[in-house]
Order: C-alpha cells, then structure tokens, then sequence
C-alpha cells in the first residue's frame, strides 16, 4: 500500500518559484512524499518570460493552469482570478493532495485557496501574518492565512499575528524565511562590488497617486547616477503594470547604462545582488532577502509599509528629491559598511529543515478539522 503523502505546490511568478523550488526538491527527495507543482499565471506569460521553463529546469513537470487578462485593470485582474479559481479547482480535483502548499499574498493565490478549501484540501501557507500596508495583498495575505490550517511564519512576530488571527499555536511554526535559507554559508561579503544598482519596481496596488507619476520619478532619481550601471528587472502583473513596463523601456532606450531584463530567474538574480551595491524599489525581496547578502536596500513608498526590516533598509518617499537622497545615502561608504554587517531578522540556520519536517509529517487530520482559538482561551 503506498503511503506517500502526496503535496501540491502551487506556484505563479519567477518569484514565488524561486524561493520553493528548494522545498520542492526536498520534499520529493523523501521516500514519504510525492510532489505535484500546479503552475498558473506569469510563469505561463510569454511577456514575463514564460518561466514555467524554469520549473522543468528544475526536474519537475507542472500542471499548467491559464490566466487570460484582458488589460491590467482590476476588472482584469479578477476576471483572471475567476478563470484561476475553475481551473485549480480541475487540477487539485484531479491530483487529489493530502496537503497544498501556497506561499506568500499574491491575488491568484486566493484564487488557490479557495478552491483548495471547497474542494476540502488542507492548506500549509508560507510567510503569512507580515504586514505590507501599500498593497491589496496585505488582505488577500491575511484572508489565506485564514483558509488555511498550517502555518509558516518568517519571523516570531508574524508567528504571533498569526496566532492573533486565532489560528491554534502548534499549527504555527516560525521557520524563517525560505529566500534566506542557507545564504549565509554562500556569500562572500568581502567581494569587490560593481557600481550596479539593481531597480524593481511594482505598482503600490492602495496608492492613489497614478503608477506613472511614481515610476516617473523613480527613472528622473536614476538619472542622478548616470556612472551607475542600473539593471531593472519587470513588474508583477498587477493592476497598472503596463505603465511600469512601458516607461522603463522607454528610459533605459535612451541611457547607455540602462538595462530591462523580464525576469532574472532566481539563480541569476542571486548572483547579480552578489555583484551589486544597491537594490532599489518597492519589492519584498529588498526587505526579506537582500540584507543577507550585505547591500542596503532603498525601499520607496508605502507598499512595504508595516515590514519588519533589518537596518540596511532605507525607506523613503516617492518623490524624485526623496529617492535621489536615499540612493546617495545606500552608496554612501558609511551606509555599505553598515549593511555589509548587519543581521537579517528573517535568518535563520535551520529554515528548510524546519518547513521540510512540517509540510511532510504534521498530522492530516487536525488540519482538515480547524478551530478558531478565541483570545481568552489562548
């Protein structure tokens, strides 16, 4: 009788997958698990780079679940999320997982969870309870952690929200974050930098302000820097994304060291934060993965408003004047030394095996039977 615990994992970026493509081979290294990865959105996108491509780099054959947007409006965006929502409830229904694995707050994967719920498929959910007040995902973030029932946390303060959110304490385990794990044995701070800034920037999904003005003045602060090589990777497919898209390439059109690059992959874009002296935007990279590798982040706006952030973060405004003196400042000689030391509160030694021991042998059934834990009981 085959007794393998059969795990979905449900992917949708360049992002996302590089930070499970780690847990996934280690999962389907185990002699108790099989591994099932279910594809879906950018990963399928010719204009992000098709990187579905990567996952079977990586040794596995996805299920590939379609979205088709018709613009980048929010109308889109959830007509999309419609058609997600079908068509995961077809693969999960057809793969039949004892557990699905979903990271992070990203609107197609609410789409997942929720099919994975109707369908009564238990659901571990990785880098829950953080807060990112510029952006939509912070519900869509919380609104999975509750259809959820295993939780890992990147840090004790996001496994505390969590429990907060009465979800049952030993159902919640503070892992660290899975971009970070095993980092710190790979990279070697010493090494000589190259005046490289890496820019990624994605619309602040409840900022008001229209998306042109703030990539407008993002590229006008760039043009203070014209010794540096800037390389700017595509946004996410977020409502207003093709504003992004079309003003970057417009910019690095006429600047000799100005590079678009629709998706790094995770590997390359590792070794380019090993090669830079400075990551600017408003990703999530910048706060929870680029300290590891001794480089300060400048991170503009409020999309990752709420963040626990090491000390080699810069936040600043959306002005031009504001990036320009944030940027000064992380290429400063004072502010690389101190990045270049700083400790990465979302580190931790253990992180894979943490989530590895998990996801493979938490017991099935109090996570098909949830309970909320009322605050008084706790």
């Amino acid at each position: 009788m085959d007794c393998k615990r059969k795990i979905a994992i449900a992917t949708s970026t360049r992002a996302d997958w590089g930070l499970l493509s780690p847990l996934a081979r280690a999962l389907s290294s185990r002699e108790d698990c099989e591994v099932t990865v279910v594809a879906t959105n950018m990963h399928l996108l010719e204009g992000y780079g098709h990187t579905v491509d990567e996952i079977r780099q990586d040794g596995f054959e996805p299920l590939c679940v379609p979205m088709t947007f018709e613009g980048d409006s929010g109308v889109a965006t959830a007509k999309a999320m419609g058609q997600c929502l079908g068509g995961m409830a077809e693969a999960l229904a057809h793969v039949q997982p004892d557990l699905l694995v979903i990271l992070g707050d990203r609107y197609e994967m609410l789409a997942v969870a929720s099919a994975a719920t109707l369908l009564r498929i238990p659901i571990c959910h990785i880098a829950g309870g953080a807060i990112s007040q510029g952006a939509i995902d912070d519900q869509i973030r919380h609104a999975i952690t509750k259809l959820s029932s295993l939780h890992l946390t990147e840090t004790e303060e996001y496994r505390q929200r969590v429990i907060q959110m009465g979800e049952a304490a030993e159902r919640v385990v503070n892992t660290g974050a899975i971009g970070v794990s095993g980092l710190s044995g790979k990279i070697n701070r010493q090494v000589e930098r190259e005046n490289l800034i890496l820019v990624t920037m994605h619309p602040a999904t409840m900022d008001r302000a229209p998306v042109g003005k703030r990539i407008n003045s993002l590229l006008k602060a760039l043009d203070k820097f014209p010794e540096y090589k800037v390389m700017i990777t595509y946004p996410n497919n977020d409502p207003r994304g093709r504003i992004i898209i079309e003003r970057i390439h417009h910019w690095a059109n006429y600047h000799d060291n100005g590079l678009v690059v629709k998706s790094l992959g995770h590997q390359r874009y590792f070794e380019m934060l090993q090669r830079a002296k400075l990551v600017v935007g408003n990703s999530s990279s910048g706060i929870v993965e680029v300290p590891s590798f001794g480089i300060p982040t400048v991170d503009i706006g409020i999309r990752q408003q709420g963040r626990t952030a090491a000390e080699s973060v810069i936040h600043c405004g959306n002005t031009a004047k504001e990036i320009t003196q944030a940027i000064e400042k992380g290429l400063s000689k004072e502010f690389q030394a101190i990045a270049a030391n700083v400790t990465n509160p979302y580190e931790r030694p253990d992180t894979l095996e943490r989530m590895v021991e998990a996801v493979a042998t938490y017991p099935l059934e109090p996570l098909r039977h949830k309970t909320f834990v009322d605050y008084e009981k706790r």
